[in-house]
């Protein structure tokens, strides 16, 4: 077993292609197949794999959850942080925050089109780590 942790610092509510990052943490390490698992330690972001050859996806898939979970609503008590707090957690919830990936040669083996990213919920940028964890020979 191998594991790295990997820093991101978005720039706010969005979405961030992560699949480089953690292709050249696997590159790295000494394993060169098996299963990556990844982990993010937020409850107010999330990890996605969707497709990264066309950015109008990302756009429409922010635009589909604001619709759905909307900053501000009068519904949610929670707002110690501002009205996109309860959101971002909400969000969080109805995606992921782990992935589990095959890997091979010391590169995810995503589909053509599929890329793997972090998905901001706040408005604000934040700090947000990330561990990746190899499990293979």
């Amino acid at each position: 077993m191998e594991q790295t942790v990997l820093q991101y610092a978005s720039q706010g509510r969005g979405l961030y292609e992560l699949t480089g990052r953690i292709n050249r943490a696997i590159a790295e390490k000494p394993v060169h197949s098996g299963l990556c698992h990844i982990f993010l330690h937020h409850t107010s972001a999330s990890l996605i794999v969707t497709e990264n050859a066309d950015p109008t996806v990302c756009e429409d898939l922010e635009r589909f959850l604001s619709r759905w979970v909307p900053d501000g609503d009068a519904l949610y008590q929670h707002t110690a942080e501002g009205p996109d707090d309860m959101p971002a957690h909400v969000r969080s919830v109805l995606t992921q925050t782990e992935l589990s990936i095959p890997f091979e040669q010391g590169r995810l083996t995503l589909g053509t089109w599929q890329g793997v990213y972090l998905w901001e919920h706040r408005l604000e940028p934040h700090r947000r780590k990330i561990t990746v964890t190899l499990l293979g020979c």
